[in-house]
């Protein structure tokens, strides 16, 4: 493989999204990838990327390929494989709950970044620009090893915090909710009324006036309101040791 350079680009912390903004201003090469820093790619990653990248089928448009997060603990891909007889697919409908790892093509990142922010908010989940990639094309699927991932132990960490993301960035998780709310695939009206319940606690959090007219399911939003309270009620709790 041919000598690459590597571009350091320093910024204050302001949340994971505004590093993704950074990056996609200074990425040049077709396709793109973000790796966590606790987290680390095979060596063969990028040779296994190309090759599938590149001996694609030419009939149709992807917006890149999907590979899998494995544990470095035990070896497996995080979630188990994705199932054999997927090899295109669009994202949110494949049967598979494990991490992922998106290789996305740059100008379509480009097309939906940078990606907006609410003063005081860092917890804003970048994945908000993929989703509105990865429901308008099908995306390759990969059923190889594309990340190394390490999970961290603790409250600081992404997964074992959100209850405190929910409490501290309620208007980021309210405009991700809207947005999932509008995907065109995979949105079952069960996984629906899941978001209207997370979009009603985040407005109760934000104390959002227009909270009604933003959601794009009225009337299930509406139902959702009960439990909304009481999921509202549980993030409380589940914050109560922090101030």
């Amino acid at each position: 493989m041919p000598p690459f350079v590597i571009h350091y680009v320093y910024k204050e912390n302001g949340g994971l999204y505004t590093g993704y903004n950074v990056a996609y201003s200074y990425i040049e090469t077709e396709l793109c990838v973000c790796i966590d820093s606790d987290d680390y790619m095979p060596s063969d990653a990028v040779e296994k990327i190309l090759k599938h990248w590149n001996e694609r089928p030419r009939n149709k448009e992807f917006c890149g390929l999907l590979g899998l997060d494995f544990n470095v603990v035990d070896c497996n891909p995080i979630g188990g494989w994705f199932p054999e007889e997927i090899s295109e697919a669009y994202q949110i409908e494949i049967p598979h709950r494990g991490d992922t790892k998106q290789v996305m093509r740059t100008d379509l990142m480009r097309l939906v970044a940078p990606q907006i922010g609410f003063r005081g908010e860092k917890d804003f989940n970048p994945f908000y620009m993929l989703m509105q990639i990865l429901d308008k094309y099908p995306i390759l699927v990969v059923n190889e090893n594309f990340c190394w991932v390490e999970y961290q132990i603790g409250a600081d960490s992404m997964s074992q915090g959100i209850w405190r993301q929910y409490r501290r960035s309620p208007r980021s998780y309210s405009k991700y909710r809207i947005s999932e709310m509008k995907l065109q695939h995979g949105n079952s009206w069960t996984r629906k009324f899941l978001l209207c319940i997370h979009y009603v606690s985040s407005c109760i959090f934000s104390k959002d006036k227009n909270w009604l007219n933003n959601t794009p399911l009225k009337g299930l939003t509406l139902c959702a309101i009960p439990f909304g309270v009481v999921l509202a009620l549980f993030v409380l709790w589940k914050n109560r040791f922090y101030t």
